[in-house]
Order: C-alpha cells, then structure tokens, then sequence
C-alpha cells in the first residue's frame, strides 16, 4: 500500500519532501508531477527498482530511462555536452523537453541505449521536482506514467492511487501538471534530431 501526500505545487512543504526522498533513497518507486505530466522515479543506482518501474509499465530492456536533473550543472556530469549543445540546453532549460546526448561514465551501464552509449537528460520547471532532486543531491531515474494500452500519462492523483497504490511506495499529488509528455531531442550529432513531439516547442530545433 503506497503513501499518499499532497504537496504544495508552488510552495513544497519540506517535511513531506524529506520523507519522499528518504523514500527514494530505501529503494522506492515513487509517481511525482512534473512540468509536462506525472512520472515515475526511483533512485538512480537501484536495479531492483528500475525493474518494479519496468513492470508496471511493461517496458523491454531497450527502454531509455531519463534522469531528471537539477540543473546544467547535473546534466555535466552525466552527460558529455560542447559549447553548441550547453548553449541549447541552457535556452530551453528548465522545461518540458528531454535531451539525448552521449553519456559520461557517471551513468550505469545498463541505463545506456545499447548500441549509442547515450542517455535522456533533462532539467523540470516544476517546484516540487526541484525539491526533491535538491534534498536528494542526484538524479532521480524516470519514466513518464503511461500505462500498458495507453497512448496518454495519467493526470489525476487520485486515478493513480486507485490503480497502482499496491505497486509504487509513494504517490505525490502536487495538482494538474499537464497531459503530454516532453519534447524528445538528440542531441548526439551534428544536427538536432526531433525524437518525440510533445509539451515543448521543436521549432527551435527544426533544419
């Protein structure tokens, strides 16, 4: 049976972000809002997990988890990023968009894309995520809530509880936070790649 807190969107109450983070810290998956829609998260080096996140969304090993960072501060040490890319990231973060760029050694292996060695990054514009990732001093390992058969997050707090509430340790209402997921972005080579057209604008970003 999961928690159930009800944050403050704006102003987060710091015993209930304290005792979410110790959460995350024993090995709980957590659902939390974020600025395009709620999430899953765990913490970044537990397996056992990313796993439990696995099957409540029936994913394949193949899934790219993203780390939601603080800020570009975070994203520097998981992430090889030049001057062009710390430029585009710098405009468009925080906000609603996920960046893949080629990992540093700081990512566990099997968070990597097979094949590119590469990870989503990216920075929330969301009160209550900043107050967590601030209080945990790391990433939180995510992936957007999107049900097996679903084409679309979950939005409502109380839907969540009632169908996932014996499968994650804590869910946070923190209100409406949105109905898509983020703009995808890869960043990897020379040309920006538009993976997925969600919450954030990809004009920027189309040659």
């Amino acid at each position: 049976m999961s928690q159930f807190f009800q944050i403050h969107p704006e102003t987060p109450q710091k015993r209930l972000i304290n005792q979410a983070v110790d959460i995350l810290r024993k090995g709980g998956v957590i659902v939390y809002p974020t600025d395009s829609a709620y999430a899953l998260g765990c913490h970044l080096g537990d397996k056992q997990a990313a796993d439990r996140i696995k099957r409540i969304r029936r994913l394949d090993d193949k899934h790219n988890f993203t780390l939601m960072c603080r800020d570009l501060s975070d994203v520097g040490v998981y992430a090889k990023v030049d001057n062009t890319q710390y430029r585009l990231l710098k405009t468009f973060t925080p906000g609603p968009y996920t960046f893949i760029l080629d990992a540093t050694g700081e990512v566990p292996r099997r968070l990597l894309h097979p094949k590119r060695r590469s990870i989503g990054l990216r920075v929330p514009d969301n009160a209550i995520v900043q107050a967590l990732l601030g209080e945990l001093g790391e990433p939180i390992m995510s992936s957007t809530l999107i049900l097996p058969g679903q084409d679309d997050p979950m939005t409502d707090p109380e839907d969540i509880r009632e169908a996932l509430e014996h499968e994650l340790d804590l869910i946070i209402d923190g209100g409406f936070c949105g109905l898509e997921a983020t703009t995808v972005v890869n960043l990897c080579n020379t040309v920006p790649e538009i993976v997925r057209v969600g919450k954030g604008d990809p004009a920027p970003f189309r040659v």
